[in-house]
Order: C-alpha cells, then structure tokens, then sequence
C-alpha cells in the first residue's frame, strides 16, 4: 500500500502552538469567535510561551492583547504549586483606565471557562467563606486610579491575593510600594507593557523605570505597542533580556509595509468648517448598511460638552451619542465607555485623544475626524479603532480647503496615505450649511449655558489648532473666523488674542439682546439677575483730571504706534524664549525627531509649490 502522506497543520490553528494550548483555553477562543490566530498571535504565542522576551511592534487591530494574555496564563497555570498568600505572579501595564478595564475584561472572559478560576472568582455571599483549593488558579485585580484609593486596592489586594495585577503605572507603583505585596525571584514570571510607546508619551518613563527596579530581574517581559520608538528602545535596553523582536506588517496593493489593516479604508473629505456637520449628517444617513458604532473625535474636552448637545439635536433619531473625555470623573468615563460597548443599536461615541489607543471596541464601522490631531502619531491610532479583527471599517477626515490640504502628503511621507472619500458621495451646499448653522443657534438660544459652552469650547479649539505640530500646514493666521463662528453656531465670537486685529463683524450677523438671553436652570438665572441689578446700583465711575490727562497722553497717535512697537517687540522675544525652552528641556531622541518633523513639512511645502509651478500635480488616483 502506499502510504498517504500526513497532511500539514495550518500553522494560524490555534492546536498548531507548541507546546500546546490546554482544551479550556481553545474552548474560549471558540468561544469568543476566533477561528485563527492572527499573524501577530501566531508569531507571537509560542515564543512568549517558550520563555523568550519580546518586543512586538503590529498595525492595531492586529489581535496583541490575546497574544500576551495567553502566555500570561499559561505561565501561572503551569507552576509546580500555587503562590504563596500576598505574592505577584504576573503584571500587565496599560496607559490608560479604559484599556486596563478592556484588558481586564478580555482576560475574565478566558477565566470563564477555567472552572477553578471561575469559581474562585465568584463574589461571596455576606458570612460566606471561601472553601479552600489546592488547584491552581488565576486571580487579577484590577487597578485604576481615581475609581478607588490606594488603601482601598491595598485592602483587596489583603482580603483576594491576586496573583495578576493589570494596572496603570501610577497606581501600581502605589500599591508596589506597600511591604505586604511581594514579588520576590521565586514567585515572579511575567511583565506586559502594552502600548508602550503611549505610556511614555504621557510621561510614564520615571513611573516604568522604578516598577521595573521593584521587580526581579530573572523574569519574562513582554513589550507590546504599535510602533516601537528609540524612547522605547530604552526600557528595552534596561527591562528586557536578549528579547526577540517581532513586527507583523501588512502590505498594500503596491507592495507597501502599511500600518493599518488591509479591511480598513482612510478617506479624506476637503470640506469647510461650516459643511463638516453637514457632511456627517450626509455620510452617517448615506452609508449602507448602517454603521453599529461610530467614533467622532474632537480635539478638546471643552468641545465635547459643547458638541455633545448640540449633535444630540442634529443626529438622525436612530442614533444614540456618548461623551467620553478626560476631563470627566472616573466613574463617568467608565460609565459611558462601558454603554458604549454594550450598545446594541447605532451609537456614536463622541470624544477625544482619550479614546484613541489600544481600545478594542467591537463592531466599530466608522470614524470621523472632526479635527486633525494635534499629535501626527495620533491619526493612525484613531483611524485604527474602526477595521479591526479582519471586519471592514471607513475612517474619514475633513480637512478645510487650503493649507490643510498639506496634510494629505504630509501623511503620504509618513507611509500613511489617504485617498478621497467617493462613495458615498457628499455633496453639501452652501444653504445646508447654512440651515445647520441656524438649527444649531436655535438649540443654543434655548439656554444660556450652551452659549457659555460654546465661548469656552471655541477658545479651547483654537489654543489646540495653534499648538498643532504641523504648524506650518494648520496656521491660526489663515483660519476664516465668520465660517468657523458659523460652523460653531456661536451667537457671537469670544474675545481672544487672536481675534484683536480681526476687522469682520464678532456678532455674526445674530441680533440678540444678552441682557434677555437667560439660563434654563432658575437658580442660575435668578443669580444672573441679581448680579445685573448690583451692577446698576454702583456709583458710575469719575475719573480724576489726572487720569483723564494721562488718558489724552496715551492715545496721542506717535504714542500709540511706539507702544504698538515695543509690545511687537516683547511678543517676539517671549516667543523665541519659550521656544529656546522648549528645546532646551528636549532630550536628543526628542530634538531629533522635532528637526524630522519641520524637515517634512518643509518637504511637503516645497513639493507643493514645485507642483503648482510645473501644473503637474494632479492628486492621488482614486
């Protein structure tokens, strides 16, 4: 007879790993939808398992969370005996609340199904005891600053004895410092940075480096991010031994490294300010199917309150909206993410930078940018929350007509190309602009406290485009204020630095008597009025001949033009102050990648003008 060959196992099944994943862990993973891994896990899995450090850089989206999280558990569940009462077995670091929560809930879902952890992390009934075990077991807590105080986790930690902690850096530093956690050489086995190059962009590198000198140095570390920076190459240098680096890119038609999964669209919209809402309103009704969930960023915590009431007015009526920022209590942002992830009809998150890393939010269809990123790195992180685990997403940003139309090659240097948004086709007129611009005004008519929101939120959005790093593509100087008033649906423009020598008209064409204009809430109005009617009784002010005198004095005109002059004079030498600051705080890496940065734009701004000299730049092929 002749022998039939064997065949060959795919090597993305999950029963290809070796060594080989228990039966519970490829029950959850059926469980949980995944039929293969993804490259990253298959890359990833076996060598985190086999005792190798690694440092894995992959487009986001690309499945890295379960590529640590399987390991992690491995490793615990496969120790000779179960740790002792207080001591560590593993850690996970997160950047963020809301990615620690993700990867914390990723992890209970894997848990469900191993019998002895779910049992012993069900809650106990008041008077109820814990019936002891000798099986191992995987225990997490989780750790978040500003839902709990640190003697709080110090006290779970006491009562529970985890023996994984995921956490983000300062509250588990806090809890590392307390003599009753241990983390000793015996007990110890896993460190997981994830995201880390976002964890030193929010100025974690101190809070990483002293964790790192609590823990032993015979352990395994893994180092997970979307792109590994030289920063990150430091706390490679110092936390991981001999690691093995791994990237798993994904190539475009041409052939191309690109940075985001094949499933997901970039587009680009060149809109003005006063048709971006227009235009959303256009794609959300246009695209078909209708997209589940939606993220809308913004570039300020200030514009998402003011837009959060305002969209809510605007929005078709079968889509809910989410706030979701920074600046919100701790109980608030987990609140509101956790409704957004568990909606189950259209809903549409509106939010900030907060909300642009990490999270693996599920059956995310599309993205909106409303502002362009202050940060260039950004705009790949927000684009990647849609098209993620293989499903199709759309991510579009509008630009305004002009400079900003820079940004398009800037992003093409950047290996991150967009191409113009065709279907579904946006066509907005300049009347529905303007009937968006007037039903925002009348929301805004109807309390006062809106119109306050609005003034706030404006000045915040101008601070942000005027700190742009882009600034010679995204210049304050170049904005058209009546356009962008109108696209607020201010009532009038607030005063600003920016706006002294603008000669247009700061009312915006709206007549309203702001003496009349009230507050809903009755006991702000009532405190409105009263301090009106104080403002009437005080005694008018006289000024003396002497100040009168010294009055003529300074609006002589040669006086005026001198003091005009000298302020000139002492704005530019503040600004080059504060940018020889600036740079003398940065370190090498960060100088470096500042001249990188104007050496693009300076690159970007030549090509432009080569091209409109010679005719001969025609766009992008659609």
């Amino acid at each position: 007879m002749v022998p039939v060959p064997e065949q060959k196992k795919d090597p993305r099944a999950w029963d290809a790993l070796t060594p080989s994943l228990a039966e519970w862990i490829l029950d959850a993973i059926a469980a949980m939808g995944f039929a293969k891994m993804t490259p990253v896990q298959a890359s990833t899995i076996p060598l985190f398992m086999g005792n190798k450090d690694v440092v894995v850089e992959a487009v986001t989206g690309s499945g890295k969370t379960l590529a640590f999280l399987i390991p992690v558990v491995e490793k615990l569940l496969r120790l000779e005996e179960p740790l002792k009462k207080h001591h560590v077995g593993a850690i996970i670091v997160s950047p963020t609340r809301e990615l620690a929560t993700q990867i914390h809930t990723v992890l209970l879902s894997l848990l469900a199904f191993h019998e002895p952890s779910a049992e012993a992390l069900k809650p106990l009934e008041d008077g109820e005891k814990r019936r002891p075990t000798s099986a191992l077991t995987v225990l997490p807590q989780l750790l978040l600053g500003g839902t709990t105080t640190p003697a709080q986790d110090l006290s779970r930690f006491l009562k529970n004895s985890p023996n994984i902690l995921i956490s983000t850096p300062g509250r588990l530093l806090e809890l590392l410092s307390s003599p009753h956690v241990h983390c000793p050489q015996s007990s110890f086995e896993v460190l997981v940075l994830d995201e880390a190059d976002r964890l030193l962009d929010l100025g974690f590198k101190d809070d990483l480096q002293k964790i790192i000198g609590r823990l032993p140095k015979q352990r395994r570390t893994g180092l997970f991010s979307a792109s590994v920076s030289e920063a990150v190459g430091e706390i490679v240098r110092v936390g991981l031994r001999n690691p093995v680096k791994i990237a798993v890119k994904v190539k475009s038609a041409s052939g191309d490294d690109k940075r985001t999964p094949a499933s997901l669209q970039m587009s680009y919209l060149l809109t003005p300010a006063s048709h971006k809402f227009p235009a959303l309103l256009s794609l959300l009704e246009q695209l078909d199917p209708t997209p589940q969930k939606s993220i809308i960023y913004l570039s300020t915590c200030a514009a998402v309150d003011y837009f959060q009431h305002i969209l809510s007015a605007l929005l078709p009526q079968n889509f809910s909206l989410i706030p979701l920022h920074g600046k919100h209590p701790p109980n608030v942002r987990q609140k509101n993410f956790s409704r957004y992830v568990q909606a189950t009809t259209p809903t549409i998150l509106l939010t900030t930078d907060v909300a642009a890393r990490g999270l693996d939010i599920p059956q995310v269809d599309l993205v909106v940018q409303i502002d362009p990123p202050s940060d260039p790195k950004v705009f790949l992180h927000r684009c990647g929350r849609a098209g993620r685990a293989g499903r199709r997403g759309l991510s579009v940003i509008f630009l305004q007509p002009g400079d900003e139309e820079d940004y398009i090659p800037f992003l093409d240097i950047r290996k991150t190309p967009i191409t113009p948004l065709t279907k579904p086709v946006i066509h907005v007129t300049d009347e529905d602009a303007k009937s968006t611009t007037s039903k925002i005004r009348s929301e805004v008519l109807t309390d006062r406290a809106l119109y306050d929101k609005g003034q706030r939120a404006f000045v915040s959005w101008v601070q942000a485009y005027s700190k742009h790093q882009a600034s010679s593509i995204f210049q304050v100087s170049s904005l058209d204020w009546t356009d962008l008033g109108n696209a607020w649906g201010l009532i009038k423009l607030p005063k600003m630095p920016e706006l002294k020598k603008w000669e247009g008209d700061k009312s915006l064409g709206v007549k309203i008597s702001m003496s009349e204009y009230a507050y809903k809430d009755k006991a702000r109005e009532k405190a409105r009025r009263l301090a009106m009617e104080e403002e009437k009784t005080k005694a008018p002010f006289v000024p003396s001949e002497e100040m009168l005198k010294k009055r003529k004095e300074r609006e002589a005109w040669s006086h005026k033009h001198e003091q005009q002059d000298v302020k000139e004079m002492r704005r530019d030498k503040k600004k080059r102050k504060r940018e020889a600051e600036r740079l003398e705080k940065m370190t090498p890496e960060e100088r470096k990648k500042e001249e990188e940065l104007q050496a693009l734009i300076e690159e970007v701004k030549r090509k432009r003008i080569d091209d409109e000299a010679h005719e001969e730049w025609n766009g992008f092929d659609e």
